[in-house]
């Protein structure tokens, strides 16, 4: 349906593709893999119509096109659900849903009432139980996500693109979304599907096609290979580091949460989760778990003083009572956040890489006269860019320039540049390659081995069983089982976190 020849790309002198030729099958899921920075994000925005000039041709049906813009690729047939959420905050659902392609009735006003209707009905094949009047902003980014899918569905597109989709789905949430793969399938619809997740890839594709370095490296029938092989591809290496369990033994209690409440989720406005009390142990990294809308970021961002709490509740630091009521609070005890969503809540995009490594110590770099020491902020930013291996051509770069793994790092380096004592994650491999996964484990295991605690909550079980001294399942706002790792299975921790759904 759809063929790629020697495409080319350079961002700064620097090459984002380098003669990227592959063929993408009609009816067929078409996977494209590789590492964070191997291409795959640029080369869907130039079939996307996002990024205009560039280096090579693109066949339809044989047919050479062009695209000036998204929609040209839209008229053309191409739908694309971006990594990074493509969505207007301050419009409603229904209402990002239909931008650029109104219903009015035969007097020329909005027809709020079908588009209404229709947002129902494509909200209901995606399972987002919401009103279709609700701002977008007000979502959480799984449920964003859903939206964009419902976007996508309703653009009706031959060639629909989808990169990283599943990035903040949970479990329940990506069947559904292989459901509605398999009915576009059907439909004789071509799906470019990117991610970083093998289980994901054997389930659903029936083509790979693997970049690596910007280039094509490999392609053929997903049932012929494996995933040593498609690593190999990937990054030129035989084998990447899988998580394993923490091997330090943890110590005494160091953080203790005591009725912890806070309101969830969206579409229950002013309710408030049940109280919350738990224990953080010096060395140890307690995983979150439970389904979307569960509570999983609301308590890590409670925690960290974004949510107000009840009067009942209270955090304990080291046996000593913090009063922790905004974000300015938690980070003077020593309580730090990486947020799910690094774009918007994590890095200032336009500013330098160095910019952003020396943001939250800007105390550490300033010279006699009380001003910012180039001197001082370079060797900073080295020295984190370095023992993070954070890959970027210049420190003076903007981040917005560097893949998902190494933005990824950089909110990580700009906390551990505090030297804070708990390390809040959620999600904190969300949207990330094998490789840097593999990296941010580490960086993990190394923090808590210093005898501080982290919490991390993750919608990926695996990567909760791998990583986790304890887990804290958690199901519509209220705790519903505390399970030490290496006595439990993913079965189990999955039962407590559906027990309200079924």
């Amino acid at each position: 349906m759809l063929k790629v020849n020697n495409i080319s790309k350079y961002f700064s002198g620097n090459a984002a593709l380098n003669g990227v030729s592959l063929t993408l099958h009609e009816g067929m899921v078409n996977a494209i893999i590789g590492e964070n920075g191997a291409g795959k994000s640029t080369l869907m925005k130039i079939l996307s119509g996002v990024i205009p000039s560039y280096e090579g041709t693109i066949y339809m049906d044989g047919h050479p096109v062009r695209f000036k813009n998204t929609q040209d690729a839209t008229a053309a047939g191409i739908s694309i659900i971006h990594q990074e959420l493509n969505l207007i905050p301050g419009l409603s659902i229904a209402a990002n849903i239909f931008l650029g392609k109104e219903l009015t009735t035969s007097t020329g006003m909005l027809d709020d009432a079908a588009m209404q209707n229709e947002t129902k009905r494509l909200l209901q094949l995606v399972q987002l139980h919401v009103d279709p009047s609700i701002p977008v902003g007000q979502l959480r980014v799984g449920q964003q996500q859903q939206v964009e899918i419902a976007k996508a569905l309703h653009a009706n597109a031959r060639l629909i693109i989808m990169d990283e989709p599943t990035s903040a789905l949970s479990e329940l949430e990506t069947q559904n979304l292989f459901l509605i793969i398999n009915q576009l399938k059907n439909e004789n619809k071509t799906i470019a599907y990117i991610s970083h997740r093998f289980n994901e890839l054997f389930a659903i594709a029936d083509k790979f096609i693997v970049l690596r370095d910007g280039q094509t490296v490999g392609e053929g029938n997903i049932k012929e290979t494996n995933e040593t092989d498609l690593i190999k591809m990937m990054s030129g290496r035989e084998k990447i580091a899988q998580p394993i369990h923490p091997s330090h033994a943890i110590g005494k209690v160091l953080m203790q949460v005591k009725n912890l409440q806070f309101p969830y989720p969206v579409s229950a406005a002013g309710k408030l989760s049940k109280p919350f009390s738990f224990d953080l142990h010096e060395g140890e990294i307690l995983g979150i778990y439970g389904l979307m809308g569960a509570g999983r970021t609301e308590l890590l961002e409670t925690i960290f003083g974004l949510n107000k709490s009840s009067k009942q509740s209270s955090i304990l630091l080291g046996g000593k009572p913090m009063q922790i009521n905004s974000p300015g609070d938690a980070i003077a005890a020593g309580i730090v956040l990486v947020p799910e969503d690094r774009k918007r809540q994590g890095l200032v995009m336009e500013q330098s890489v160095k910019s952003n490594l020396v943001i939250t110590a800007l105390d550490k770099i300033l010279n006699s006269l009380g001003l910012i020491s180039s001197k001082k902020e370079t060797a900073m930013a080295g020295q984190y860019s370095s023992a993070l291996k954070i890959k970027a051509s210049s420190d003076r770069i903007a981040v917005s320039a560097l893949s998902g793994g190494n933005q990824q790092k950089i909110v990580l380096a700009k906390w551990l540049a505090l030297d804070p004592s708990v390390l809040l994650l959620d999600e904190p491999t969300r949207g990330v390659d094998v490789s840097a996964k593999a990296e941010i484990y580490d960086i993990m295991r190394s923090f808590a081995a210093k005898g501080k605690g982290v919490i991390m909550a993750s919608s990926e079980l695996p990567e909760i069983m791998a990583v986790s001294h304890r887990i804290v399942v958690i199901c519509e706002g209220e705790i519903a089982a505390t399970l030490k790792t290496n006595e439990t299975n993913a079965e189990n921790v999955l039962a407590h976190a559906i027990q309200k759904h079924q």
